[in-house]
């Protein structure tokens, strides 16, 4: 449908907590939905929350084969999720980089859940309930964190391990670095 713009780190709308779907399979879910995917592909994202284009509703999308912002990264399947309701499945966590959209250029060491169920509905109302572990659930944590109004440096434990892609690792060419 659209490419639509995101928005940064520092824009009030991205602290909001989300509004929860309440009528499946419309017009206008179907469309959002659409926009979200052809916003993340355009710009090579994991993921995308609804916040991030200034919509209020509890909707991501996740999802790759492969990724070149995450090289080493296993693939997700793609997932529409609304409403979505994460649980842990143990108390063990796992650090890992991350990089956001909405906060362009810039990495972090963030502590997730290593293992989660993730349950909630997709565009035409049909439940999900999963389990995930490792990227995958760094994933889905991520981008439902957007649904409370959180981006990844408010659950760093540690300031110093967020820097700019492009220092953190040189490796990644220029055009990989542009989270």
């Amino acid at each position: 449908m659209a490419v639509r713009e995101i928005l940064k780190m520092g824009d009030p709308r991205l602290l909001r907590v989300a509004q929860p779907v309440q009528a499946f399979g419309t017009p206008e879910l179907l469309a959002l939905v659409d926009d979200l995917h052809d916003t993340m592909v355009a710009a090579r994202g994991a993921g995308l929350a609804a916040p991030q284009i200034g919509v209020d509703l509890q909707v991501v999308l996740f999802g790759f084969e492969r990724n070149d912002r995450y090289p080493d990264a296993p693939p997700v399947p793609r997932t529409v999720l609304v409403n979505p309701v994460i649980s842990t499945l143990s108390d063990a966590e796992d650090e890992g980089w991350e990089g956001c959209l909405s906060v362009p250029g810039l990495r972090g060491l963030v502590p997730r859940w290593s293992r989660i169920r993730y349950q909630g509905l997709d565009e035409q109302g049909r439940a999900i309930d999963r389990e995930a572990e490792g990227f995958h659930a760094r994933v889905v944590q991520h981008e439902c964190d957007h649904l409370i109004g959180r981006l990844y440096p408010t659950r760093m434990r540690d300031l110093t391990k967020l820097g700019f892609t492009s220092v953190l690792f040189p490796e990644m060419d220029a055009q990989q670095s542009d989270d």
